[in-house]
């Protein structure tokens, strides 16, 4: 499957860590970031795959998993590494769940929000792979 687990690179330091994104760190421009918290336990997002935008997914804090399918294949990953994150590329059906209390998920996405990149039905989603 075509996803990629990206290093961010790390300072450390005895006052905390830091870690980074820039234009360097992942292969697109940043066109939009936003986040995910006080997910209630139990509950799942996601839920759909792009047509052209790609994402970049961090666990700011705590953990969840990812849950990936190309149409064809499945695989889960979890992220729980502030240093870490998950590249998804477009055509990728992606469901998030299994969120830690307390966790943060941080998505930088290639594209500005655009209802028409979305596909939100799985059915149609495999069909179209076909």
């Amino acid at each position: 499957m075509n996803f990629q687990i990206i290093d961010l690179p790390k300072i450390v330091d005895p006052r905390g860590n830091l870690a980074v994104i820039e234009k360097d760190t992942i292969p697109f421009a940043i066109e939009r970031v936003y986040y995910l918290y006080d997910v209630p336990s139990g509950a799942e997002r996601g839920g759909h795959a792009h047509i052209a935008q790609r994402a970049f997914l961090v666990a700011l804090s705590g953990s969840f998993d990812v849950l990936l399918h190309d149409g064809v294949e499945e695989q889960l990953v979890t992220l729980n590494r502030p240093n870490k994150g998950l590249l998804i590329p477009t055509g990728i059906w992606r469901e998030l769940k299994n969120f830690s209390s307390g966790s943060v998920c941080l998505v930088v996405s290639s594209g500005v929000f655009d209802e028409a990149d979305y596909i939100r039905d799985f059915k149609e989603f495999t069909e179209s792979k076909k």
